[in-house]
């Protein structure tokens, strides 16, 4: 993402989330959690619905766009316009702040011009905090590509691209972020170790999300009715807490070649 595209994006969030979001779990540092999405706790999750995240998001969050069904999360952005916007999409995100840790989630990403599907991490102005945010995030205005990147107090420009096949199966993300590191990881294989002492160090909140945009066409191309539905599928979510080694068989932690490093 570019730090302009950047800009917009999260001044846009921040006016927008400081009215609708949650706020009361969001003083609490949650523990370590394996999510399987059998259901959707309220304790554990908020469905963003009702608003958008500003002018350049040509969908609105609304709840019909998330849904459990056979033990995944389904994410949709879909041409069912909901007050002003022409499409409709689905976002959830953790009602706690996590900490230092891993954060993983095993998902099936759809790929279309003008849309972003992510798993990502964020704390800023609406919760009076400075920006902190760690991303996944998989757009497709040439071709299919993973955004690795990093937000912290107003350096936005962190971006790496990573080309990705459009090959419809399933795949773990996970990030392991500690003190000046963070390391980013698809099936256990190392894409992106990046250290520092400039980088996020606030607790954050999960988020797994999917939009779309007729605006940011620079960064992400522009969105067709066409390409709708699209659906992000998530098997499962987790976070493991700093210190916390191999929680369950699916995480990274439990990776011989991650513990090497």
């Amino acid at each position: 993402m570019s730090s302009n595209c950047s800009n917009r994006w999260f001044s846009a969030l921040a006016l927008t989330a400081s009215v609708a979001a949650p706020t009361g779990a969001l003083s609490q540092n949650g523990g370590s959690f394996f999510e399987p999405f059998n259901n959707l706790s309220q304790d554990r999750w908020f469905v963003s619905s009702g608003w958008a995240n500003g002018d350049h998001q040509s969908c609105l969050w609304h709840r019909n766009r998330v849904k459990i069904k056979d033990g995944k999360l389904l994410l949709s952005l879909t041409d069912h316009a909901k007050e002003d916007r022409d499409f409709s999409c689905g976002e959830i995100q953790s009602q706690d702040r996590l900490g230092y840790g891993t954060f993983e989630a095993r998902m099936k990403v759809p790929y279309a011009r003008g849309m972003n599907a992510n798993m990502f991490t964020f704390i800023g102005s609406p919760q009076d905090r400075p920006h902190n945010e760690i991303d996944f995030e998989f757009i497709a205005r040439d071709a299919p590509t993973l955004q690795t990147n990093f937000h912290f107090k107003g350096d936005s420009n962190n971006t790496e691209l990573h080309s990705m096949p459009d090959d419809d199966v399933f795949r773990t993300y996970s990030f392991i972020w500690e003190p000046g590191r963070i390391r980013w990881y698809i099936d256990g294989e190392l894409q992106r170790d990046l250290s520092g002492d400039a980088l996020p160090n606030e607790p954050q909140k999960m988020y797994l999300s999917i939009w779309s945009t007729d605006t940011l066409v620079s960064w992400m191309g522009a969105f067709s009715a066409s390409s709708a539905p699209q659906v992000l599928e998530v098997d499962w979510a987790a976070y493991t807490k700093l210190g916390e080694r191999c929680a369950f068989e699916q995480s990274v932690l439990c990776d011989s070649r991650v513990n090497a490093l």
